[in-house]
């Protein structure tokens, strides 16, 4: 399996706008953060996990010239304000929860009409819940996790999960989530957020659940510098950054 960061940043991006803090004006491309999304190459198929409205300039750095599927972990623009710009890839299946389905078709009528306008996105919509389901080959498990009082899901893919916008998990999904070779989970800040775990929590959430290797992704400008940060964390922990390609 083979996974490419396209992007590692929160909503805002980073640098964010309007920003001359030390991280937004860094000159480290590490710094440079899209919003939060991944391509995972497996089983012959090309998936993505969420489609923000970075997705355009993300496709052209990975030169993505296929895209059979696209999985949703919840309905907040970042990640899926780049729906509209898959046209290109033909017909793609997205799988999402009904809630967020609903979203998509409301956001995006003229994709779903009897009569479709010629060029438009070719997206057909398929519900999904917190059980598992196939893609082709591809045995997807999705995983409940809530980004505040939101009902969100993370995805498990072989032995890779991927969690973001995290901030509280139950108990019972850890069972999910034993034996994994990655683990890539949000840390978006220094400080505590309402709606997201911070470094702190993350740290501490990845050694509960000790993949092999634990990537962190979704930060905000405030989370400083990648340099510094890459420093202070254990062995098997790291800070991901857009376009870093892992082999597992």
């Amino acid at each position: 399996m083979k996974l490419t960061f396209l992007g590692t940043g929160t909503s805002t991006g980073v640098p964010q706008l309007n920003c001359r803090c030390s991280t937004c004006t860094s000159t480290d491309k590490r710094d440079k953060r899209l919003r939060s999304s991944v391509l995972i190459e497996t089983g012959g198929k090309k998936l993505l996990i969420d489609c923000g409205p970075d997705f355009r300039q993300q496709a052209l750095a990975a030169s993505l010239q296929q895209l059979d599927a696209i999985l949703i972990t919840h309905e907040h623009y970042d990640h899926l304000g780049g729906l509209d710009d898959v046209r290109p890839y033909g017909k793609v299946a997205i799988y999402a929860e009904k809630r967020v389905n609903e979203h998509i078709q409301s956001a995006m009528p003229y994709c779903f009409k009897a009569k479709l306008y010629p060029g438009v996105p070719q997206l057909t919509l398929h519900e999904i819940d917190a059980q598992e389901f196939w893609l082709a080959n591809i045995r997807i498990q999705p995983i409940r996790i809530f980004h505040a009082q939101l009902p969100i899901l993370g995805f498990r893919i072989a032995n890779m999960a991927y969690l973001t916008d995290l901030k509280t998990i139950e108990e019972s999904r850890f069972e999910q989530l034993r034996g994994l070779d990655v683990l890539i989970l949000n840390a978006l800040r220094r400080e505590k957020h309402i709606g997201h775990i911070n470094l702190e929590e993350a740290i501490e959430l990845a050694q509960k659940i000790a993949a092999k290797k634990t990537y962190f992704i979704h930060f905000s400008h405030d989370i400083g510098l990648h340099k510094d940060l890459e420093k202070e964390l254990p062995p098997t922990l790291f800070m991901a950054y857009d376009e870093l390609t892992i082999n597992f």
